[in-house]
This record gives structure tokens, C-alpha cells and sequence, in this order.
């Protein structure tokens, strides 16, 4: 079950300002002090937020926290930036209202951190994916980058913001974002050139210094010591807990997730180093024979070098900074600067450059972040700006900044007031008119278009003759002497001419939150902004590409005579601008205070945060809030809070929730005046009906928890007595088991040893009679034996005596058959040798004829005869010697035994020729048909790419197995496999090559003989299915990668997207697939394979070159992409080692 909370739970001091009782300035700065000492540091009045810089990190950003906050009420939990956040951020989306979120308060008050806030808590909500996350992350990393060029370290603020911010992020229909847009106020110019003590110039100056590489800076020709340049303040160089070598690589990794390439990084760079160049340049005077002073440049080594940055002519930049041409119709006038004049010129240039390179950043952002559909968006703004600024030294930004927040102010007032209106109205609630202060007196005063300050100054810096700030002054006070929120020491009104509080350079003015003092000097140059023409052409002569965008009226063929808009002219329709668009939008408040100037946790300065209360107008804002009805509640939540307290509503009201809401009420007694009933809800018009209801809620909910206590502790005593009485009947059984247990095994145990005694006696008795009957039988057996041994004995006696008269007669026989045969034998050997005797005479007589004939015959034909036989024998020699040294049946060995004779060369090449032909028929004889076919793929693929292709040898040892997924196998792929009808030759992971950021993409590649499909590798979804027929052509290049760019013919359906990209490892098998697929097929051209370095490709309506180039190897040996431009693509294949 859901617990319910509110605003009004646990409440430390008062949570919404509008329920203070009683209301005063003391109680309101006390009521915030409580809530600070104990880390609440978020306060409402009403819808509006107001946040205490903490000074420190605080548990309450956590995802946890966002999660707390998600599609919360506003007032269900307590105060927090979250929670208007999420009030914004649901409004748009669900209600379809476009919203601004307004956040003020003076420096170092955490304005730039409440909107980091806003903005993160927004991209946490919203939707998910990969578009959507690209989108919150481009517009989350352009806050370092603004910060970075717009933010700089003051004696208040580490991290001052200081321009004014404006940014509408816009939202599709679903709430996701889609892009943002940028507007950006008064750049703080003069802190380029000039810083108070304590504080520094903007943080990208230190940045570039700490962070960059040494070749960075030498290509910059800087150097890291901060001394070396007159435009850095010295004695704040260094901020504790501020990194910038870190932060400057924030701001390079920002620049490039937002989308800047890496020339545009270069451009800034260059720009910034070259306005630190430019605060180096020093200038002498120098008399002319005229008698008049001219100005030239001290040392030009800085000057050279910027020069050589921007890309400037030396002498050109130099006759700027020290002439000046006038142009006035068709006459032209030259004069020379002095030296004043000549740093004032430099000064200007600095601030100008470094103002409008800013205004092309924020430009540039906005082209990278911008919504790319043309449709009506919802949008969120966020207004980051100066709050209300009061110094001892107020110039003319003070006065501007002060005019913005005067219109704000008086936004913030009509606002409220038609907010309190429409709801009153909504409600049917009648609607009684509020006094309030109104401010248009004042901005009417700054404004008007004819009478107010910036028209006078207007007018003042274009009439001829000499202006200075003193004829300024005069005109204010001869026209605006009347007005009663003007005071100056020469004003109309005698009572200020003894005012000696008010200087005689400065003028006064009874702002809503205060009167301040301005001085008046700096007012007319500072509101002319005046940059020489000189210098404007000078610029625009540069041959840097940034620097002619940023200075386009210096084009020789544009010359405007009209003179530019001034600063408070701008300024003020800018501001126009804004009021506008806030009016279009509803807004959102959020009101930052700083509680001291220290920068210290735990400390909270009353006089401090007292006059941040009274400029901000927050009493009055809690005035007009509690004109009416100081709190209004939806029925449903009051009644869910307060049905405790009547009985005819507890625990549940079955009808409608207004009547049990009137219902409640009456039986508590709330007199009519204190409360109306709108149409959802209930207003409660005193804060003391309200906190009437919470003591009464209280008091109940005490009762009921003493109630719930008795009832529970009743309910666990009981629990508690069953279990024990379970418990004992449990303990009794298992006691009465274990015993007749323990009773049955001791009677087993005494039945056992009896058994086994009389079992004992028997067995005895029985082994006695055993062995009684086996000793007689032992008797018998040994009687018996006895008696056959003699009878055996005798026996014996009787075969020997048999015996021995028959082997006398044996004897004598065979003495008598042995005379016999060796008479016999004598008889046979002579005959033998009489014969023997015969042969031997024979043998001789036959081999002296044949002695004789075969002398006859020798001295005919001897020598052809020993010629043959020996040749004979040699080659009988040759062929068993070839037979014992054959090679192996491998068709790949070269090895053959040498010839041993010349006359045998012929012989010995033709039977090597033979034997090789013969083993190799023995090979493929092997051969399946598969295997026919991949030693075919393998010829062909040597005939397109060896000497051709780097990645060719290291193929030729891997077999093309064709099917690397095993597709028709594995289960996850089945549904692919249904979707593809023909047989697949070829299934492999590829990666498919984005044009935009050179990434890849997996994907699965499957080729039939008609066609070839990609599908993705997680779902297995058909991306695309391509005929074979439209692909004309194939291009790789000559080194060791596995790109290859698939050309799709021209006109055909398959090409409106373009040319695919490819990269793969089994970029030789696939290519020559295809090859050998288009070489096979009748009704279609032969595919063309073009092997080259550098090819175009074909994405969508653009043609991108592919270029590859061999890179040293640095992390490993991958094959990187990147995007240089719009029409490169960058391959780099690191080098063999």
C-alpha cells in the first residue's frame, strides 16, 4: 500500500512561506534561517522555489531523489528544485503547455547550478534510446563549453556566469527531446581586457594554458607562465578546487560530442591565443614633423606572431592600430591615433573578438543542437540570468542588468497575478483586485522611446559636437528632473542639493528592490561600443576563415556609413525579445539567494540574505499570494488528510469527496468566512484554519496510534500464548515418543542376548557331534589306504620283472638291424662314387666345347654385346635407385632425385612430368564435390587479388567455410532463416559503416545467388535485401583491412539510400562469392571489383570519398574510421610491425 505524504509532514519551520504566521520580515528571515540550519535548503511560496546556496554537497541529487520526485504533486513531498521541475516538465508533456523556468539572484547565489539541475532532472524523466540519449547529451555538454568562454572567477563566485543565458529545449509529442536553442545576453566584454582585484579574466584563457599539450601551445606560439600576459589578473590566477588542465579537457571532449570538427576547435583556439597576443601589444609615442603625436607599436614580436595566427598582413594591423580613416559620403580622412587612442583601439578589438567569437559559439551550438524536424514542438525555457546588482561602483552594466530584472520583476508580478486570477476564476471562486506595487513607472523611465534613460543616451552618443558623460548627465537632469523615482545633486527638487550621499558625476534611481547610484562615467563610450573601420577591414583582409564571419562589415564591397546599433539599443530589443517570448510561455520561478560572502557552509548572514529577500521581492510576492486565500487543496487529498477527525468520514466516505470535504468542515466548525469550495477544490483563506487542522490531525492521529498500539500488543500477547500452548502440546508428544521409544529398544536389546545364548549352546552341541562323526571317518579313510598301498606295492613288483625281460630282447634286435644298415651304407657310398666319378669327366668335356664356341663367337660381336649389357645394367641401376629416393605423393612437393648420368636427361624430366601428373590424379581422386568447389573459390580468388591486395596471403591458408553462424542451426536465427527462401552461400557478421561518425554498426550478411541481406544481429531483422543484379560493382583497397563498398546501380530501387559500406574478416570469400556468382549467371554482367586506395561512395544524394592511409599502431592493431568532413571518411590501417 502507498503511503501518502505532504508538504505539512515532519515540517522543519515552515515549508511554504505563504502559510507564515504572522508574516513579517523578521519571521520570514527567521523562518529561512531555521530551514538552513538544518540542510533544508528549498523553501515555496506558493509555485514559486527559492534555494539557499549550501555551500557544500548536500544527499538530496540522488536517483533515488529523482525517482522520489517523478509524477510527484507539487506539494505532496518536501520543497525541492525537483519538484518544480517535474511540475514543468508533466505540464508540457501531458497538458501540452509550453513552459519557461525562471531562475534569478545575484552572483555566486547558485543560479548556474539550479539550472544544471533543472536540466538534469529533465533528461532523467524523459524517454529513452539511442536518438533521444545524443540529444540530452549534446545539450547537457553546452553547459561547459558556455561556461568555459562565459563564466569567470569574482570575489563572490568561483564560477560567475557572467552573460545572461536564455535556452528553449524542445520536446516531440512524447515528451522526449529533440534539440534546443540558445539565446545569449550581455557578455561581460570589458573582463577580457580589465579585472578587479581578486578576480580573473574568463576561464578558457587558463584552461587553454594548464590543459593543452606542449604542441598545442607551440603551434599557438604560447607559453604556460600566466605573467607573460597583461590581459590575465595575477592574483587570483590559481582557485582552490578549480582543475583547469582538467577542465580543458571537459571542454575539448564537450566541444566534440556537441558536434564542432576538429578545424572549427582549432579556429577558437587560435582566436583566444591571439586575443591574449593582442594584450601583449604595447605602443610608444612618436612626434610627426607636424607637431602632432602619433602612436607605433613598442615591440612587434607579439604582433607578428598573432599576425601569423590569424593570418593577417604585419603592416596592415599596424597602420590600423595607429591611423584611423573617416568616411563621410564621398570624402575620406585619414588621422593618426595617439597613444590612448591606440590602446583604446586595441582594447576594443580585444573586446569585439572575443565577443563575437563567443556569440559564434553559442551560434554554432545552436546549429548542432536544433530540432531537424520542421513540426510544431513543445518547449521548455530556462532563463539563467544576473539578479539584481547593487555595488559601491555602479556603471552602465549594473544599469542594464538592473533594467532586465525591473522587466522581469514587473513579468513576475502580471504573471502571479493572472495565475492567482485564472485559478480563482477556474474555481468559480470570486476574484477581488490586489494592491500591489506596479514597476512600469520604472521601466518606463529606462525605456520610453522618447523621454527614457537608454533614448537620452541613444540620442547623446549620436548628436555631433563634443558628448562627453557630463552633458549625458545634464539632459537626465533637465528631462527626467519631475520623475519621482529619478534623484540627482542637480535635480529640480532643492532637498537633494544638500544631499552630499550623492555625487555630483552620478545619478540615482528608486529601483523595486532599492535605490542605487550609477556613475555616469564610461556610459557613452561604453554604450557606443565603438570599433575603428580600420581595424573592421583589417580583420576581414585575414586569411582565417573564422575571422571573415566574425567581422563582416569590414568586406571593402560592403561599406555601410550608417552607423552601428548601440549596446543599450541592443540590449533593450534583445530584452523585448525575451518578455515576449516568457509572456507566450507559463512560467516557473525559481528565486536563489547566497546566505554569506564568505563561500563558507553553516553560515547564514541575516543583513545579507535580508537584502536579497527585499530586491528580490519576495515579501511581495507572499503578499500577493495570501491577498486572497492563503491555501488551496484538490478535495480528494484534503479529505484523505483530515478524515480522521469526523466521524461521519472515517475510515471511509462513500460519496462524492467535495461533500465529504463540506461535511468534515461543518462538524469541525470552520466559520464560512475562513474557507469557499471551488469546483476541485478547497481554499483556506488564514493560515491559522490550516494549522488548526494539522493540531486537530495530530491530536487524531495520537489517539489512533495509542489505539492501533493496544490492539496490537493484545493481538501479539495472544499470538504469543498460542504458539506457547502449540509449543508444549508439540514438546509433550515428541517427550512420549522418545520415551516408549527408549522402553522398546531396551526390550529389544534384552530379547537380543538371550537369542544369542541359546544360539551359542546349540551351535556347541552341534560341533561336537561333527567332530565326533568326522575322526571315525578319518579311521576308515586311513584303514583303506593301508591295505591299497600294499596292494599297489605288490603289483609293481610283478611290472618290473615283465619289463625287464622284454627289453633284453629289444637289445639283441636292434644290435642285429644296426649291422645290417652299416653294410648297406658301405655298399651305396661306393656306388656313388663311381658315378660321381663319370659327371666330373662329362662337366669337363662339355665345358671345354663350350670354351671353344664361345671364342668363336667373342671375336664376332663382343663389344655391342658388353655395350648392351652394361647400358642395361645402368639404367636396371637408375630405375632402383629412383624407386628408393621417390618423393612424396604431395602435389605441392617440389623435391625429385637428381639425374646420375647426362644421356638419361630427357628420360629423367619426362618421368618426373609423368609422376607428377600422376600423383596429382591421385589427389583428386580424393576429392568430394564440395571440395572441388572450394579449390575453385580459392583459383579464383587468386587470380583477382594476389600482387593485388595486402590481406590476400594471409587468406590462403583459412578454407572458405561459407557458413560461419551456422544459420540453419542455431535456433536463434530461425526466424531469419524462414524469411530467406534460397539456399545461403555465405553467412557471416559484417559491420556496416556510418557516414556520420565513421562507426560501425553489426550486422548479418547472407548471400544467395539472387540476392544478399542484411538483418540485424540482436533481433535478426531483415534491414535490407539487395538483387544481386543492382549491384554493378565492388571496390576495396590494397592494404590489410576488410573494407569494401558494395555500388548499386544507378536509378534502381535498391540504391535511394545509397552505396552500403561494409567491413568484414572474410572479405576475400565474400567478394569472391559474388565474383564467382555474377561469372556463373547467364542474365547478368560479370561483377567488376576495383582495388584502389581512395574510392567514392554513394550515400543517399552525396557522393563521400574513402580514403586510406597507413598509420603507425598505437592502441593495437585495429582498423580505425573517422569522419573529417561531410565528404571524407579517413580509414586508417596501422602498419605491419
Amino acid at each position: 500500500m502507498e503511503v501518502k505524504t505532504s508538504l505539512l509532514d515532519n515540517m522543519i519551520g515552515v515549508g511554504d512561506m505563504v502559510l507564515l504566521e504572522p508574516l513579517s520580515e523578521d519571521s520570514f528571515l527567521g523562518n529561512l534561517k531555521k530551514r538552513f540550519d538544518h540542510s533544508e535548503i528549498y523553501t515555496y511560496i506558493g509555485s514559486v522555489v527559492i534555494s539557499m546556496n549550501p555551500y557544500r554537497s548536500l544527499p538530496i541529487y540522488t536517483p533515488e531523489k529523482v525517482e522520489e520526485y517523478r509524477n510527484r504533486n507539487f506539494y505532496e513531498l518536501s520543497p525541492h528544485i525537483y519538484a518544480l521541475a517535474d511540475e514543468a516538465y508533466r505540464s508540457l508533456r501531458d497538458q501540452d503547455k509550453d513552459q519557461c523556468i525562471l531562475i534569478t539572484g545575484e552572483s555566486g547565489a547558485g543560479k548556474t547550478e539550479a539550472s544544471k539541475l533543472v536540466m538534469s532532472y529533465v533528461a532523467a524523466v524523459c524517454g529513452k534510446g539511442h536518438e533521444v540519449n545524443k540529444v540530452k547529451e549534446q545539450l547537457l555538454q553546452s553547459n561547459p563549453v558556455l561556461e568555459a568562454f562565459g563564466n569567470a572567477k569574482t570575489v563572490r563566485n568561483d564560477n560567475s556566469s557572467r552573460f545572461g543565458k536564455y535556452m528553449d529545449i524542445e520536446f516531440d509529442f512524447k515528451g522526449d527531446p529533440l534539440g534546443g536553442v540558445i539565446s545569449n545576453y550581455l557578455l561581460e566584454k570589458s573582463r577580457v581586457v580589465k579585472q578587479p582585484r581578486g578576480e580573473r579574466n574568463f576561464h578558457v584563457f587558463y584552461q587553454l594554458l594548464s590543459g593543452a599539450s606542449d604542441d598545442t601551445l607551440r603551434k599557438l606560439k604560447l607559453d604556460r607562465d600566466f605573467s607573460k600576459y597583461n590581459y590575465l589578473s595575477l592574483d587570483s590566477a590559481v582557485v582552490n578546487g578549480l582543475d583547469d588542465a582538467a577542465n580543458f579537457r571537459t571542454v575539448r571532449n564537450a566541444m566534440q560530442i556537441v558536434g564542432f570538427m576538429e578545424d572549427e576547435v582549432q579556429s577558437v583556439l587560435e582566436l583566444v591565443a591571439a586575443v591574449l597576443k593582442l594584450g601583449n601589444i604595447e605602443f610608444k609615442p612618436e612626434s610627426r614633423c607636424n607637431g602632432t603625436d602619433e602612436s607605433r607599436v613598442k615591440d612587434k614580436n607579439d604582433l607578428k606572431e598573432m599576425c601569423e595566427l590569424l593570418g593577417i598582413e604585419q603592416s596592415v594591423l599596424e597602420r590600423a592600430f595607429s591611423y584611423r580613416t573617416v568616411e563621410a559620403k564621398m570624402e575620406k580622412v585619414s588621422t593618426t591615433l595617439n597613444v590612448a587612442q591606440a590602446y583604446y583601439a586595441r582594447d576594443a578589438l580585444a573586446k569585439n573578438l572575443y565577443s563575437r567569437l563567443f556569440s559564434w559559439l553559442v551560434t554554432r551550438i545552436n546549429e548542432s543542437i536544433q530540432a531537424q524536424t520542421k513540426a510544431r514542438h513543445k518547449v521548455m525555457g530556462v532563463l539563467d540570468i544576473y539578479g539584481f546588482e547593487i555595488f559601491e561602483d555602479n556603471s552602465f552594466e549594473q544599469f542594464i542588468i538592473n533594467y532586465c530584472n525591473e522587466k522581469l520583476q514587473q513579468i513576475f508580478i502580471e504573471l502571479t497575478l493572472r495565475e492567482e486570477q485564472e485559478e480563482y476564476v477556474r474555481e468559480g471562486i470570486e476574484w477581488t483586485n490586489i494592491e500591489y506595487f506596479n514597476n512600469a513607472i520604472i521601466c518606463d523611465l529606462i525605456e520610453n522611446n522618447q523621454n527614457g534613460i537608454l533614448a537620452m543616451l541613444d540620442e547623446e552618443c549620436l548628436r555631433p559636437g563634443t558628448v562627453t558623460d557630463e552633458t549625458f548627465l545634464d539632459k537626465l537632469n533637465t528631462i527626467c528632473a519631475d520623475h519621482q523615482h529619478f534623484e540627482s545633486r542637480l535635480n529640480k527638487n532643492s532637498k537633494f542639493l544638500n544631499d552630499h550621499s550623492l555625487p555630483h558625476n552620478c545619478f540615482r534611481i528608486q529601483h523595486y528592490a532599492g535605490k542605487v547610484l550609477y556613475r555616469v562615467e564610461g556610459f557613452v563610450d561604453k554604450n557606443n561600443d565603438l570599433l575603428y573601420r580600420d581595424l573592421s577591414q583589417a580583420m576581414y583582409k585575414a586569411n582565417h576563415s573564422l575571422i571573415k564571419q566574425l567581422f563582416p562589415e569590414g568586406n571593402p564591397a560592403k561599406v555601410n556609413l550608417k552607423r552601428p546599433p548601440t549596446a543599450g539599443f541592443q540590449f533593450r530589443a534583445s530584452v523585448g525579445t525575451l518578455m515576449r517570448n516568457l509572456q507566450t510561455k507559463n512560467p516557473n520561478y525559481i528565486r536563489c539567494i547566497k546566505p554569506n560572502d564568505k563561500k563558507a557552509s553553516h553560515i547564514f548572514t541575516d543583513s545579507l540574505v535580508c537584502h536579497q529577500v527585499r530586491y528580490l521581492g519576495l515579501m511581495e510576492n507572499v503578499r500577493v499570494r495570501r491577498a486572497g486565500y492563503a491555501f488551496r487543496q484538490p478535495y480528494e487529498p484534503c479529505l484523505e488528510r483530515y478524515k480522521m477527525l469526523c466521524k461521519r468520514t472515517w475510515p471511509h466516505w462513500k460519496g462524492p469527496a467535495r461533500e465529504g470535504v463540506e461535511v468534515l468542515m461543518a462538524d469541525l466548525q470552520i466559520p464560512a468566512e475562513e474557507i469557499a469550495y471551488g469546483r476541485s477544490k478547497i481554499f483556506i483563506r488564514n493560515p491559522r484554519t490550516l494549522f488548526f487542522l494539522e493540531e486537530k490531525r495530530k491530536q487524531c492521529l495520537q489517539d489512533l496510534a495509542t489505539l492501533i498500539q493496544k490492539i496490537y500488543r493484545g493481538w501479539k500477547c495472544r499470538t504469543h500464548f498460542l504458539l506457547m500452548k502449540k509449543s508444549q502440546i508439540v514438546v509433550a508428544a515428541w517427550y512420549r515418543r522418545y520415551a516408549q521409544q527408549k522402553k522398546y529398544r531396551n526390550i529389544k536389546s534384552a530379547t537380543t542376548v538371550v537369542q544369542s545364548y541359546t544360539r551359542g549352546w546349540q551351535a556347541r552341541k552341534l560341533l561336537r557331534e561333527l567332530k565326533y562323526q568326522k575322526r571315525c571317518e578319518e579311521a576308515v579313510t586311513t584303514i583303506a589306504a593301508f591295505w591299497h598301498g600294499t596292494q599297489a606295492r605288490l603289483e609293481l613288483r610283478r611290472l618290473k620283472q615283465e619289463a625287464r625281460n622284454k627289453h633284453a630282447v629289444t637289445v639283441i634286435w636292434a644290435y642285429w638291424q644296426g649291422t645290417k644298415a652299416r653294410r648297406e651304407l658301405r655298399r651305396l657310398k661306393e656306388e656313388a662314387r663311381r658315378k660321381h666319378a663319370v659327371a666330373l669327366i662329362w662337366a669337363y668335356w662339355q665345358g671345354l666345347k663350350v670354351r671353344r664356341e664361345y671364342r668363336k663367337f667373342f671375336r664376332a660381336n663382343a663389344g655391342k654385346k658388353i655395350y648392351d649389357f652394361t647400358i642395361q645394367r645402368i639404367i636396371q641401376k637408375y630405375f632402383l635407385g629412383l624407386k628408393s629416393n621417390m618423393p612424396s605423393m604431395s602435389p605441392i612437393d617440389k623435391k625429385w632425385p637428381a639425374r646420375p648420368y647426362g644421356f638419361l636427361d630427357g628420360v629423367h624430366t619426362e618421368l618426373r612430368k609423368i609422376f607428377h601428373h600422376w600423383r596429382c590424379k591421385k589427389y583428386r581422386d580424393q576429392f568430394t564435390e564440395e571440395k572441388k568447389a572450394v579449390y575453385e573459390e580459392k583459383l579464383e580468388a587468386s587470380e583477382i587479388f594476389k600482387d593485388k591486395k595486402a590481406l590476400y596471403p594471409s587468406s590462403v591458408s583459412q578454407p572458405f567455410k561459407g557458413d560461419y553462424l551456422e544459420i540453419s542451426k542455431n535456433p536463434k536465427y530461425q526466424k531469419l532463416n524462414s524469411a530467406v527462401d534460397e539456399k545461403v552461400l555465405l553467412a557471416d557478421v559484417v559491420n556496416k559503416i556510418n557516414r556520420a561518425n565513421g562507426k560501425g554498426t553489426p550486422r548479418i550478411f547472407l548471400l544467395t545467388k539472387k540476392n544478399f541481406v542484411l538483418a540485424d544481429q540482436k533481433t535478426g531483422q531483415v534491414k535490407a535485401s539487395i538483387p544481386l543484379p543492382d549491384v554493378t560493382s565492388v571496390s576495396v583497397s590494397t592494404q590489410k583491412d576488410g573494407f569494401f563498398a558494395l555500388k548499386l546501380k544507378e536509378g534502381s530501387a535498391s540504391a535511394v539510400k545509397g552505396d552500403f559500406l561494409l567491413s568484414s574478416e572474410h572479405l576475400i570469400e565474400i567478394i569472391t562469392k559474388l565474383h564467382r556468382i555474377g561469372a556463373t549467371a547467364a542474365d547478368r554482367e560479370k561483377l567488376k571489383v576495383d582495388i584502389s586506395d581512395e574510392f567514392l561512395v554513394q550515400f543517399k544524394q552525396d557522393k563521400v570519398c574513402v580514403k586510406f592511409i597507413q598509420s603507425s599502431p598505437k592502441n593495437g592493431n585495429s582498423v580505425s574510421c573517422k569522419r573529417k568532413n561531410n565528404r571524407l571518411l579517413e580509414v586508417s590501417v596501422p602498419t605491419s610491425p
